[in-house]
Parts: C-alpha cells; sequence; structure tokens
C-alpha cells in the first residue's frame, strides 16, 4: 500500500464522510486510523506498531512540531486579541462606524474582499483577523456566515500566491532548490497563476452581480427573510469608552509586528558570519520562518495592545486577564481539527503519496503541451486529499524543476505556475485544510456548511483554470488564457443569472 494509490485513500475517506456526515471530528479520526492500519500491514509492524504510529508518530510527532506548535501559539494569542478588543468595546464601535459609511450589503462584501487582499503576509493571519474586523458589519448587512468564510477563504491562499512579499513566496522559494533564484520564480510565475487571479475576479463579480448559486444561495436568501437577530447585540456588549481606534490600532500593529516578526525570523536584523552582510528584505523573507514570525508578530502585539486598554483605561487589570482563557476557548475547535488534520497528513507522509505522484507525472512526459493542465490537475487532488498546499509545492515544485531543465523552455515556468495555481485551488476546496479550518474560525461558520457552500464556486474556477492550462501550454502566454479565463468567469455568471440557475442576493 505504500508508494500507490492506496496513499491517498485515508485522505478521501476521511473527506468523504465530512461531506457526507456533516461531522468533521470522527471523519478525520476515521481517515487515520485506515492511515495507520494500512502502514501497520504494509510493513507487518503489528497492533502496537499501529498505536505508536498513529499516536507517537502521528499525533504527538505533529502537535509537538516546533513549525506547528508556533502556529497553535498563534492562533491562541490572536483569539485573546479578539476578545479583547470585542471587551474594549473596538468591535462594537467600528460596527457604528462601519453602520455610517458602509450603506449596502455589497459595499460590506466588498470591503471585505480589499481588506482580505490588503492583509497578503500570511494566511492564517489574513483568516483570523478579516474574520474578526468584518463580521460584524457582514452580521450587519446580512451576509451569512457561509458567505463571508467564502470571502475570507478567497483572499486567503489565492492572495498570497500571487503577493511577492509573504510567508508563500518564501516557501516556494525554498522549494525551488539550489542553483535555481527561488523568488525570481515565484514572481515569474504570478501572471501564469489562473485560479488565484481567476478566483479574485470571480469574488468580485459575484458581489457586484448580486448573484450566489448551489447551497450557497440557500443561506444567503435564508438570512434576508430573516428578522434583526441577536447577533448585533451580542457584538455591541463591551466597554461603552471604546472607540474605532480600540480595534484599528491593535489590527495595524499586529500587521506590522508581524511582518518584522517574520523578516527577524528570516535574518535581516542579524549580520551574516562570513561577511557581516545584512539580509535584504527579499532575502529575509526567503528564509523567514512563519511559525516563529507570527509568534513574536503577535506577542509583542498583545503587549501594545493591553499597554494600550490599560492606558486608557478602558479595561482593568482582572477584565483583560478574563479574556485570555476566552479567547483560547474560541480557538479550541480550530486547533483540534488542525490537529487532527495534521495527523491524517503525517499518515499519507508515512503511505509515500509523493512517490505515487511523482510517477504519474514523469510517465505523463509524453503529453508536453497539456501536461501544465495535467500537472494542475494532478495538484488539485494532492492537495484537496493531503489538506497541505506548501506539501504539494514540496513534492511537485521539484519534480516539475527536474521535468524542464531548461530554463527557456516556456513550459517550464508554465508547469510550476500549474502546480502552485493547483496546490491552492486543492487548498481551498479541501475541509482538511489548515486554511479552510481557519477561515470557518475567522468566520465563527461551521466547518462542513462553509466546505459545502464554498465548492461549487471554487470548483467552477477550477474547471476554467484547467482550460486556461490547457490554452497556455499551447499558445506560450499569459495573457491570452487569462482574457479567456476571465470572459468565462464574467460570462458564465450572466448566462446563469438570466437563465434563473444562481439567486439574487
Amino acid at each position: 500500500m505504500i508508494g500507490t494509490f492506496w496513499s491517498l485513500v485515508p485522505p478521501i475517506v476521511a473527506i468523504a464522510l465530512a461531506l457526507l456526515t456533516k461531522e468533521v471530528y470522527s471523519s478525520l479520526f476515521v481517515g487515520i486510523i485506515i492511515g495507520g492500519l494500512f502502514y501497520a500491514i504494509s510493513t507487518a509492524a503489528g497492533f502496537s506498531g499501529f498505536v505508536d504510529h498513529v499516536l507517537q508518530n502521528g499525533l504527538i510527532s505533529s502537535v509537538s512540531d516546533a513549525y506547528n506548535a508556533g502556529i497553535l501559539v498563534f492562533l491562541v494569542v490572536l483569539g485573546i486579541m479578539v476578545a479583547l478588543m470585542n471587551k474594549a468595546g473596538g468591535s462594537a464601535a467600528f460596527g457604528e462606524w462601519a453602520k455610517k459609511h458602509i450603506k449596502t450589503k455589497v459595499g460590506a462584501q466588498i470591503a471585505t474582499i480589499i481588506l482580505g487582499i490588503a492583509i497578503f503576509i500570511d494566511d492564517y493571519f489574513n483568516c483570523l483577523t478579516v474574520g474578526s474586523v468584518m463580521r460584524p458589519v457582514t452580521d450587519r448587512f446580512k451576509v451569512s456566515r457561509e458567505k463571508l468564510a467564502y470571502l475570507i477563504d478567497a483572499t486567503a491562499a489565492p492572495i498570497c500566491i500571487i503577493a511577492p512579499v509573504s510567508s508563500w513566496a518564501a516557501a516556494v522559494a525554498g522549494f525551488a532548490g539550489e542553483g535555481e533564484n527561488g523568488w525570481a520564480l515565484f514572481c515569474k510565475a504570478i501572471p501564469y497563476n489562473y485560479y488565484a487571479l481567476l478566483t479574485i475576479i470571480a469574488m468580485f463579480t459575484l458581489v457586484f452581480m448580486k448573484v450566489d448559486f448551489g447551497s450557497m444561495s440557500k443561506y444567503e436568501k435564508a438570512l434576508q427573510m430573516m428578522s434583526e437577530t441577536s447577533e448585533e447585540t451580542e457584538e455591541r456588549n463591551g466597554s461603552s469608552k471604546g472607540t474605532v481606534l480600540d480595534l484599528i490600532i491593535p489590527i495595524v500593529v499586529l500587521i506590522v509586528f508581524c511582518v518584522l516578526g517574520m523578516i527577524y525570523s528570516g535574518g535581516f536584523f542579524t549580520a551574516d558570519a562570513e561577511n557581516s552582510a545584512y539580509h535584504n528584505i527579499i532575502e529575509a523573507f526567503s528564509n523567514a520562518d512563519a511559525s516563529v514570525g507570527l509568534v513574536i508578530g503577535s506577542f509583542g502585539a498583545l503587549i501594545v495592545t493591553l499597554i494600550l486598554y490599560l492606558a486608557r483605561r478602558i479595561l482593568t487589570l482582572k477584565d483583560m486577564m478574563e479574556c485570555v482563557p476566552e479567547g483560547f476557548k474560541a480557538m479550541v475547535p480550530a486547533i483540534l481539527i488542525l490537529s487532527l488534520a495534521w495527523t491524517l497528513k503525517a499518515m499519507t507522509d508515512s503511505l509515500e503519496a509523493k512517490a505515487y505522484v511523482a510517477g504519474l507525472i514523469t510517465n505523463a512526459q509524453g503529453l508536453k503541451y497539456f501536461l501544465p493542465a495535467i500537472i494542475f490537475a494532478i495538484a488539485v487532488g494532492l492537495a484537496f486529499a493531503t489538506g497541505t498546499s506548501w506539501g504539494t509545492f514540496g513534492i511537485l515544485i521539484p519534480i516539475c524543476i527536474a521535468a524542464f531543465p531548461e530554463v527557456s523552455d516556456p513550459i517550464r515556468i508554465i508547469s510550476i505556475s500549474a502546480c502552485m495555481a493547483g496546490a491552492v485551488c486543492g487548498d481551498h476546496c479541501s475541509p482538511i485544510s489548515d486554511t479552510t479550518i481557519m477561515a470557518s474560525a475567522g468566520a465563527k461558520c461551521d466547518h462542513v456548511k462553509h466546505v459545502s457552500t464554498q465548492l461549487p464556486y471554487a470548483l467552477s474556477v477550477a474547471v476554467i483554470s484547467f482550460v486556461c492550462y490547457i490554452v497556455a501550454g499551447f499558445v506560450h502566454n499569459f495573457y491570452i488564457p487569462l482574457a479567456v479565463g476571465i470572459a468565462c468567469v464574467i460570462g458564465g455568471l450572466v448566462v446563469m443569472k438570466k437563465k434563473g440557475v444562481a439567486v439574487e442576493a
């Protein structure tokens, strides 16, 4: 079962169960058990080997991994900051400001998209920050939590993968291998990243045309028929002294500190031992450890926030300390799902899914002009099954570079970009993806509902992107396939609306 299609069965079963049962915890657990059984059978490890592999090599190893532990700490600190901003009245004050300046449901959604695009440094940071800031506003204008989760998710990974200065650019640069300028490779691939670019076009088109389709339309329509909910009153609970600045200042400080934390982790402030020269900002982002950077940034922002609220006498020290367990509790569902998803990924890795996928691409060498589209489809499937776009980069980018060693070969950069786009697409669709989990947490939306409502949107763009990569394989430029993709996205929504398939929001 190792290195064969069986290696992808555990995550496929977990995803199928999650979509069928609408229950994610048990579904992930079943996938983990199947992965452990496959490994134990293949290695003749017996029952004790199965238990050790699932618990010690899987769950404990995943949660104690330095990078993963850093992400969990970042989640908790961010949860505490959100609780503080709510208790200080900053969120309620921002809601009052938004009521005066954002007049329509369309405006609330566009503001969410623009904020999501603006926070391009890291997808985790994007999901939770945009959710905490915009949720009171979208609730006020009766944008469903499912729609908010989609807007957050679609401005997380798809934005980070086309932002030259981001944790994702650093990851791709790291996977490029020796002898490659990873950052330059990343920048060259941006115009060919059709999934990310078309996702942005699709979001704006959906909002401006006021259409939704699939199960999303059901939630949007149901919310429009409801009277004022108690959510607005709930968001107003907090200090009456709070102002908009009590929300904006902590968010701005968090952004600045997270950027500083990331370049610090990449050696920006540390002189090179060999030549005493400091890394420039691009090199620092290429070498950055997003986990360490986000923890440093979030802790720094938390300290500044505590000092700010104490100095302004909005909250007492006791009030602020009560937000610590409150913020932690708010993040428990996301932490639990992440821990199980990481464990499932460990099971998949132990079954050597990467070897199986590498073989598929190697066998497709005869279809050179169709290879970008094939790589895109394989990357989608792999990221969807494993729930990790970065893991997919790590598997496929070195394969693409080895398959096309000539730098002048136009198919080379198109294929690498197809790998990146497919990985983001699969990550965007997958219920076991950490970014999808974060988007659900940021919007305070039921996770399975978020996955099922966004899936038709993401798959529609994925199909169009697949066509774009077929065209790109023949024309060897980015603008003709992109024009085709934009025409398909906008034209498709226009036709759907006219035929009544889409429901007006």
